[in-house]
């Protein structure tokens, strides 16, 4: 294997991160809803729920600070050194890059991050966790 070829395995590896990353902080959410209307006990689980409340804190204080998201930079590092050009590459890279990267003005990404946020907060006393009993 070259060693352009595995630079851009390593990218295309972060880039499945990041996807599961945002899977897991938006349909989180929804499984906190869902599980509180179906009584599902693990996600009153307060790992789970610190864990979650801080991935999409991590996302809103970014989006105020105007940081661009870690995995981003390295993703487009890994692809830059292997001189590849930005989205441009594998099926995986392609597609998974339609559904994570969309354009929209920044005031978009704060408003819908912050709202997102704001609901995961929500949930916090909504669907209250709890610690598991040994």
């Amino acid at each position: 294997m070259s060693r352009e070829s595995l630079l851009l395995l390593l990218a295309d590896a972060i880039l499945v991160v990041h996807v599961l990353f945002v899977c897991f902080v938006i349909f989180g959410l929804f499984a906190i809803y869902l599980g509180y209307f179906l009584n599902w006990y693990w996600v009153r689980n307060l790992k789970f729920r610190l864990l979650h409340l801080i991935a999409i804190g991590i996302v809103v204080l970014q989006s105020w600070l105007g940081v661009i998201c870690p995995l981003t930079i390295w993703e487009m590092a890994l692809r830059k050194e292997a001189g590849a050009g930005t989205y441009t590459g594998s099926f995986i890279q392609h597609w998974l890059h339609q559904l994570l990267y969309y354009t929209a003005p920044e005031w978009v990404f704060i408003v819908l991050y912050s709202a997102f946020g704001l609901l995961v907060l929500a949930s916090w006393f909504l669907v209250r966790p709890k610690r598991q009993l040994r």
